[in-house]
């Protein structure tokens, strides 16, 4: 960021969520070009951007992990896409992860049809079809389109759309809150479009999967995703979408069970994956007694 910061294209404010790591001395040491906040308290990332939010002017507003790094020309790219479709409220790069691969970062909203279309592959009877729902694997990352929604890792976000919907919501402290961003975007005709022109490197996950596993980093994501579904389509779709989907996975791990303890180099990884999402997805059979 720091060209784009000589430039006077962009201010960087870093906000620390009481780290432990060293992190504050690397920023004031390292990057003095940044400002650096120092909540008492974790904030999250949600609320996080909107503190720095409320520190900052622009048209725009770039929110960031810690684990991303823009390429040349990135920023440039995504402003750029946004004057040609005005109605659009963020925009979401190509994530590039640490093998070079662009990783599968743009989906559709979570529902009951989804997880039907998902869990009986149907979106396999179209190659468009699983295109235009964005299905991982099935997606076209080269065609820049309007999304339902995008990875929070790197968005950009147009200041007046952000501020008219609140910002982020801070009830969703880890994970879903970009689920959550783009869904009230949509609610007021902001889109969120994809724009695989500007690409930014990620490297996925480097903190959770520290911090949690990779089972648990999974179940706090679907966790968290089942918890903003019920906040914000009601109970029944939460527990119809989680049903669904844990019966979907349920099947799949029927299958893959006994051929995992057949050829476990074969699919001992598929039985894994499909006990992992039983497991996962059955927290959204729980009631979490949200009302709003």
């Amino acid at each position: 960021m720091q060209p784009e910061v000589d430039a006077g294209r962009a201010s960087v404010v870093v906000v620390d969520n009481c780290s432990t790591d060293g992190s504050r001395e690397a920023v004031r040491s390292e990057y003095p070009w940044a400002e650096l906040m120092e909540p008492s308290e974790n904030l999250g990332f949600g609320a996080g951007v909107n503190a720095a939010a409320a520190r900052t002017g622009g048209t725009w507003l770039a929110a960031a992990n810690a684990d991303i790094e823009l390429t040349p020309g990135a920023l440039e790219a995504m402003i750029e896409a946004s004057e040609a479709d005005p109605s659009v409220g963020a925009i979401a790069p190509r994530l590039i992860m640490g093998d070079g691969a662009t990783q599968h970062s743009v989906h559709s909203f979570p529902s009951p049809s989804l997880a039907l279309t998902v869990g009986l592959g149907l979106h396999r009877v179209s190659r468009a079809f699983a295109d235009r729902l964005c299905i991982e694997g099935s997606w076209d990352a080269d065609r820049a389109r309007r999304v339902d929604w995008a990875h929070g890792a790197f968005l950009l976000l147009r200041r007046e759309s952000f501020e008219q919907v609140g910002g982020f919501d801070e009830r969703q402290w880890m994970y879903a809150e970009d689920i959550d961003l783009a869904w009230r975007l949509a609610e007021m005709g902001h889109a969120v479009r994809y724009e695989p022109g500007a690409r930014v490197r990620h490297a996925v996950s480097a903190s959770t999967l520290q911090a949690f596993g990779e089972d648990g980093r999974e179940q706090r994501h679907i966790a968290a995703a089942y918890d903003w579904l019920e906040r914000r389509r009601g109970r029944a779709v939460a527990r119809l979408t989680a049903a669904i989907s844990t019966l979907a996975a349920g099947v799949r791990f029927a299958v893959f069970a006994p051929l995992g303890r057949i050829a476990p180099r074969r699919w001992g990884a598929a039985r894994e994956r499909a006990r992992r999402y039983v497991s996962a997805h059955r927290l959204g059979l729980r009631s979490r007694g949200h009302t709003t």
